[in-house]
């Protein structure tokens, strides 16, 4: 066929093998650092987004959601899904992937793989957290759940605050020996846990993400000292959670967009009242982070559509210095924008032309 795409019909795609040359080429720490920056920049501008919780479809297996949002230059949205039990067929847990366009015109400038992507931002939204809310110069931290997350969650702490001494712990001891072994040559100091009691003895940080779609308790009350920072990234959708009930009561509650995590988060437990801190408030100097160093902090994390935007505009501002992208044939351009029909008319007779 003699069809060929206009200029306007071409949007840049990311794919796994270019998000993979991606950030290689950038560096895993320098684009968790980069990543944060753009992160903070974009919380600090809170009030200018739209803001909605994510769009959900629920089912017995898992969960698929849409996650959008904008300002007044671009929208971006993620589709991504949970379901706990893909490993069992060799399946991620989760996958996305994610679009970016111009809220002038409508028309995508960017397409790109998020299920890398989401990791990443997920790690660096953690990290950007804990910058205001663990304790000073805060060095090590349990991780319990070394799944898929547990590596780019561990690799953001030690690059944006410093933290290397890392306990681990997981109901699947294979995941926690992979998990040291693939955060072997990044400097850290590595203990695998035999129990979620002896990974959080003694740390300044606790990270739980855990998979399992349901109601459990992976923290206990008593397990939690005074003076520590929990980031709870695992409890994620109505009826999933990881910290018993007291903990909550006694910490300050910090959360990304508190309608959301009302139905998703931690503080689903709670009554619909109870005070929290949304954390843009924080980084914008508008309200108080860590105050004291024996103040428990709760960052209640269930991702929320501005870091998937801050990650859509991190990696649209990447590919004009990193070519890891190729151009797709994706929007229909005919000659005169009111005549689609006779665009595919004319492919029509190419094809005939073609055949004779």
């Amino acid at each position: 066929m003699a069809y060929a795409p206009s200029a306007l019909a071409l949007v840049p795609f990311v794919s796994v093998e270019n998000m993979l040359r991606l950030v290689n080429t950038v560096g895993v720490e320098t684009f968790l650092t980069e990543l944060a920056g753009f992160i903070e920049d974009d919380f600090r501008r809170w009030p200018l987004f739209d803001k909605t919780p994510r769009v959900a479809s629920h089912s017995r297996e898992g969960v698929i959601e849409l996650m959008p949002t904008a300002d007044d230059v671009s929208y971006g949205f993620k589709y991504v899904n949970g379901h706990p039990k893909n490993t069992r067929t060799g399946r991620q847990t989760v996958t996305a992937f994610g679009v970016m366009a111009e809220v002038e015109t409508g028309y995508p400038v960017l397409i790109t793989e998020m299920t890398l992507l989401t990791a990443l931002r997920t790690a660096a939204m953690s990290a950007v957290a804990a910058k205001y809310l663990a304790p000073a110069e805060a060095r090590s931290m349990a991780l319990i759940g070394n799944g898929a997350q547990s590596e780019f969650q561990a690799l953001a702490f030690k690059t944006l605050i410093g933290v290397d001494r890392l306990r681990l712990y997981d109901i699947d001891h294979s995941a926690s020996l992979r998990c040291a072994r693939n955060l072997s040559g990044f400097g850290f100091d590595v203990t695998v846990c035999t129990s979620p009691e002896a990974a959080v003895e003694g740390v300044e940080i606790i990270t739980t993400a855990t998979a399992d779609k349901q109601f459990a308790t992976i923290l206990t009350d008593n397990m939690v000292a005074s003076g520590q920072h929990i980031n709870a990234v695992g409890g994620d959708c109505p009826g999933k959670t990881e910290l018993h009930r007291d903990i909550l009561l006694r910490s300050d509650i910090f959360v990304e967009y508190t309608p959301q995590t009302r139905i998703e988060g931690e503080i689903q437990q709670l009554r619909p009242t109870h005070p929290v801190t949304e954390l843009w408030q924080v980084i914008a100097g508008e309200a108080p982070g860590r105050t004291s160093a024996g103040q428990t902090t709760l960052f209640d994390s269930v991702g929320f559509a501005v870091e998937d935007f801050s990650a859509l505009r991190y990696v649209k501002s990447l590919i004009g210095r990193v070519p890891a992208y190729e151009m797709l044939d994706l929007l229909a351009d005919p000659d005169d924008p009111r005549d689609l029909f006779g665009m595919l008319l004319r492919a029509r007779v190419e094809l005939k032309d073609l055949a004779s």
